[in-house]
């Protein structure tokens, strides 16, 4: 059984490619078992493209990809998914013909097992969830559809939660809720890999950071360092120091 602190995810040297383009340059970063760890960089950075490497939706060419100590590296997205990593995408991605209630079930699995995310814990973190159970995705403001495609991800009862921009577009409101709730999971010992341009909201919830800077990570650290490093904050991620 893993423990917290040991690792759930390892990478080790990543090398992917589109087509005959190269994004990622040799991308190494770990996940501690029940912790939050937070990829931040500027868009175009390689942030995306790392995520679709650990789903398989973009096998990478090169290096190693460990999933509590298996190796995932050139496995189909579905194995991938069924081994516990849940994705919730950038942009959301919700079936928009198909009323909250069917997004949230047509994914559920392993719902019978002690502390599984059910369809009632789902709409305990999500009230809004349950009130417009019956209504169609399409029909949600843009909040409520990403809290649909977390509480989808979530369904897949996933032991690693990978994140892609979940504030983006989101009123600032919006934003600092999406961060309580992934602060909630996080209690509950999921681990999280969360690749965030909001940086305050990054700070806040996740216990280490890395950074990325043309398919390279150029710095690892906890919030507080990063904090403190005036000239990784401004080359990298635009704040002033």
């Amino acid at each position: 059984m893993e423990t917290k602190g040991e690792k759930i995810l390892e990478l080790i040297d990543v090398h992917t490619y589109y087509g005959d383009t190269q994004v990622l340059f040799g991308v190494s970063l770990e996940v501690a078992t029940g912790s939050v760890v937070a990829l931040l960089g500027r868009n175009g950075m390689g942030k995306t493209t790392l995520i679709r490497s650990i789903i398989g939706v973009t096998p990478a060419r090169r290096g190693e990809m460990r999933f509590k100590g298996q190796d995932i590296a050139g496995l189909v997205p579905y194995r991938i998914a069924r081994m516990g990593v849940g994705l919730v995408p950038q942009g959301r991605q919700i079936f928009p013909s198909l009323s909250v209630r069917e997004n949230l079930t047509m994914t559920a699995r392993d719902g019978r097992r002690p502390g599984a995310w059910t369809l009632e814990r789902i709409y305990e973190l999500f009230p809004i969830l349950k009130q417009r159970s019956s209504l169609p995705g399409n029909l949600l403001s843009g909040g409520e559809q990403q809290m649909l495609s977390m509480g989808r991800a979530l369904m897949t009862n996933p032991e690693l939660l990978l994140m892609d921009e979940p504030s983006e577009g989101l009123a600032p409101l919006i934003v600092s809720e999406i961060g309580r709730i992934i602060q909630q999971i996080h209690s509950r010992g999921l681990s999280v890999l969360l690749v965030e341009q909001n940086l305050k909201m990054a700070l806040r919830v996740a216990q280490r950071l890395y950074v990325m800077s043309r398919g390279l990570v150029v710095h690892q650290s906890t919030p507080q360092e990063l904090q403190d490093n005036k000239e990784i904050m401004d080359r990298h991620l635009g704040v002033a120091g």
